[in-house]
């Protein structure tokens, strides 16, 4: 019986630059398996937007949309969860300090960018690019270098730890904050996931 070449992983994202990559087709019905050539070298891109009420409900419906997302490049659950925590951090700033518990919409938006390549040992090598942004419409920040200081927090009175931006620069690759007073809040994190796969023979 010939070996068919498949891998371990299965996507349904196209390529983005036809000209240069080769399209892979893969079979999710194990029946119909197809031989096909092997990954060369693929880009991909995937965003997702949401907008939630600023409170603390909705906090875990962040982490579990952001999570879902990102299922995709099959993170490893500590990667998973640093993610999580990050968002987790972001958010109830926003809901806390940025809208003081009041009434407020915030939005959330993911990149994905994901590279794909082939290796010269029968694996494959995925690269992600993760890009997270939370935004709100809040009171802003007036000096964003203290409010990033560890233990600084501006609701001693609700027992906040002000570790929120210290939890976010741990867990993440690279953490960016703008805001203006009475304007509102953005925070953008980064983080860089690699991971290598190998082809299974059928």
């Amino acid at each position: 019986m010939e070996n068919i070449m498949m891998p371990v992983i299965l996507s349904g994202q196209e390529n983005t630059d036809n000209k240069t990559i080769e399209k892979n087709k893969i079979y999710t019905d194990s029946r119909h398996y197809k031989k096909e050539k092997k990954i060369k070298n693929r880009i991909n891109e995937n965003n997702m937007s949401m907008a939630i009420d600023a409170n603390s409900q909705n906090e875990g419906l962040a982490r579990i949309c952001v999570a879902a997302f990102l299922t995709e490049i099959d993170p490893t659950l500590e990667e998973m969860n640093d993610i999580k925590t990050a968002v987790s951090e972001a958010v109830t700033n926003s809901i806390i300090h940025g809208y003081e518990e009041g009434p407020g919409k915030i939005l959330i938006k993911c990149k994905l960018k994901k590279h794909t390549y082939e290796n010269d040992d029968n694996t494959y090598t995925i690269d992600s690019i993760i890009k997270i942004e939370i935004k709100d419409k809040g009171v802003g920040i007036d000096n964003i270098e203290q409010a990033r200081e560890p233990l600084f927090t501006t609701k001693p009175e609700l027992d906040r730890s002000g570790m929120g931006f210290m939890f976010m620069e741990m867990f993440m690759d690279s953490v960016t904050v703008t805001s203006q007073v009475g304007v509102g809040t953005t925070v953008l994190m980064e983080k860089k996931l690699s991971r290598v796969v190998k082809y299974e023979q059928n």
